[in-house]
């Protein structure tokens, strides 16, 4: 069973956990999700499609990422993140940590905070080793192609990530 780590709203650990996708939050506690966006010294960047099987937003185009497990930095998950999604190692690539940004769904009792990353790296194709549960595919897309894809609605996160790309 995969655990969380609850955050108070100032990003600050509480000691307490929860299920993984175990939505009952209460006002003002969050857990912590990142992505990373992986930039070539070409201006393209790695983007991966959902598998048509996820439960929610499936077959949307995204950056690698996922929550943080308990006891796990930031740092730590979205190392780990971008190399079970991707197969490619970020630990020593230029770039790191970018901004933070908070969603508050009290519908959905999920409340989250995001950090965000930007990695550049020379990557090629056959430096990629997608996990196929949560990949259907990729592309080594420019900022214009991104950008076309969340006009369209396929593309997620962009209206809170679009700084990461136009660094």
């Amino acid at each position: 069973m995969e655990l969380w780590d609850i955050y108070d709203e100032n990003k600050q650990p509480t000691g307490r956990t929860m299920r993984r996708n175990d939505w009952h939050m209460k006002p003002g506690e969050f857990h912590l999700t990142v992505l990373g966006v992986i930039a070539r010294p070409d201006g393209t960047f790695l983007i991966t499609k959902r598998v048509m099987t996820k439960a929610w937003a499936p077959g949307l185009w995204e950056v690698s990422g996922g929550a943080a497990q308990a006891g796990e930095s930031s740092w730590e998950a979205v190392r780990r993140e971008v190399r079970e999604e991707t197969g490619l190692d970020v630990s020593k690539a230029d770039g790191g940590y970018l901004f933070t940004y908070r969603r508050i769904n009290p519908d959905e009792g999920d409340n989250y905070f995001v950090d965000v990353y930007r990695f550049v790296m020379d990557v090629k194709d056959e430096d990629l080793h997608l996990q196929e549960a949560e990949t259907d595919g990729y592309m080594f897309a420019t900022l214009d192609e991104i950008k076309a894809f969340a006009a369209e609605g396929k593309f997620l996160h962009y209206d809170s990530i679009k700084k990461a790309f136009e660094m």
